[in-house]
């Protein structure tokens, strides 16, 4: 059976680990670990100067415990010395702050002014809404990328269903819009004398909840044009070598293509090979599995030998990266570089 050949590299020092790309995104399926590979980005673009954010809009962040540090839901600066600063972002709370996107009323606000003032429950309805929660990330994502103080935005993304929901959304947009106005329309003369009766038939109003659509859908757009530039944006798919793995990466990978969002690397990570084999750690001893004398350590070792070599094939075209199991939990500086130095 082939196996992927990987070449050590020779220092912790990584300079094409952080890359050059504007932003970076790493996506996959729940518990790849997406968010190792984000913060050891970032930590490695801020160790070369460059001031780098790294962001998490997984539901279930787990950021703070890898850079061991209480991470907010703003950008805040993770050490004085670096010019790294990390946020989780709280799809629920982004709600309840910017009401959807956080413009005279938000989205549901306009969804109420669209009908008429007579949606009753217009909130609840834009909160129940499918991809709301994406669609509120979107909003301090986008008010993220346009931040004078970072050079660099590294995303640690939601699971896979999540990214492409938020991929989809100016459909689903399109849709809703389409919706709302056959609705108007059917019901339009008993909104206007439900209006006219409270005194809310002006017409800027009435069109103020389009004019707040209009507002989501443009930022939407506008992220959906960042993601699909391959001159400012790196995306990066993590997979673990099990078959269910390799095969939920090529779905992304090719669901990410029809979008025309660019994926350049396939990142292959807990693969239980010696730390050495891929990369120089001098004066440090790191664990390594032991297949010859551990017969769990062999089964499981020959089942990651099946699913790399099935990620070689399918994922030829990419730059596959190759990070070791560790013993250890990477939490803090010390082994998010090691693992930014395989990522090299």
């Amino acid at each position: 059976m082939d196996e992927i050949e990987v070449e050590a590299v020779d220092s912790l020092d990584p300079g094409v680990a952080s890359g050059t790309a504007e932003y970076v995104l790493y996506g996959g399926k729940g518990g790849v670990g997406k968010t190792t590979m984000a913060a050891a980005t970032a930590l490695a673009s801020a160790n070369d100067g460059t001031a780098t954010l790294v962001v998490s809009t997984d539901p279930a962040h787990s950021l703070s415990d890898t850079l061991e540090f209480d991470v907010p839901g703003r950008p805040a600066k993770v050490r004085e010395d670096s010019p790294l600063w990390a946020v989780e972002i709280d799809p629920d709370d982004a709600l309840s702050q910017a009401g959807m996107f956080g413009q005279d009323g938000g989205f549901a606000g306009g969804l109420d002014e669209l009908l008429g003032g007579a949606a009753g429950g217009a909130d609840d309805d834009a909160a129940m809404m499918p991809g709301a929660d994406e669609a509120a990330a979107v909003q301090l994502l986008l008010e993220y990328m346009d931040d004078e103080r970072f050079d660099r935005v590294v995303v640690d993304t939601a699971p896979t269903g999540h990214t492409l929901r938020l991929l989809e959304l100016p459909e689903v947009l399109d849709s809703m819009v389409g919706r709302m106005m056959q609705f108007r329309e059917r019901f339009g003369g008993m909104m206007d004398g439900l209006t006219g009766m409270f005194g809310q038939g002006d017409d800027d109003e009435e069109q103020a909840g389009l004019g707040n659509l209009d507002a989501v859908e443009e930022r939407v757009e506008r992220l959906r044009a960042v993601l699909t530039d391959p001159t400012r944006t790196d995306f990066r798919v993590v997979l673990v070598p099990e078959e269910m793995s390799v095969l939920e990466a090529q779905r992304l990978t090719d669901r990410l293509a029809e979008f025309g969002v660019p994926v350049g690397t396939v990142v292959v990570n807990r693969v239980m090979e010696p730390l050495a084999d891929t990369v120089d750690v001098p004066g440090e001893a790191f664990v390594s599995p032991n297949p010859e004398g551990c017969e769990f350590c062999a089964r499981r070792w020959e089942v990651q030998q099946a699913a790399l070599s099935q990620a070689q094939e399918l994922f030829r075209e990419y730059d596959v990266k190759r990070v070791p199991l560790l013993a250890d939990e990477v939490r803090g500086e010390r082994p998010l570089r090691v693992v930014a130095a395989c990522l090299d």
